[in-house]
């Protein structure tokens, strides 16, 4: 199990680290995430111009079990589990990628 975990997170691109890095953040600071916060923070980091991009990071994300997307009221927020917080800290040891700052949780 550990090879497959392993491979999942080798496979893991710049913009799946950002939101299970944003996501953790959000958490620590007991705020709420959503898709919409997400897809404003990759575009705020020149990642994508499009929220459909945004949805699809966060889908394989939540398809590989590293997030839980809940609709609570109008929003669909976004938790990091405890796969995404190995596979969050994994990447992090690695130092694949750098963190960027979130405009929703840092301002611009």
């Amino acid at each position: 199990m550990n090879d497959l975990f392993e491979e999942q997170v080798n496979h893991l691109g710049e913009s799946h680290f950002l939101v299970l890095f944003w996501a953790a953040k959000a958490e620590d600071r007991t705020v709420r995430y959503n898709i919409t916060n997400c897809f404003d923070d990759l575009k705020y980091s020149g990642i994508t111009r499009t929220k459909q991009n945004a949805v699809a990071v966060v889908d394989s994300l939540s398809l590989l079990r590293f997030v839980d997307i809940r609709e609570e009221g109008n929003r669909k927020n976004i938790y990091i589990t405890t796969y995404g917080a190995k596979a969050l800290e994994s990447l992090v040891l690695s130092r694949t990628f750098a963190p960027k700052r979130s405009a929703f949780l840092e301002g611009p």
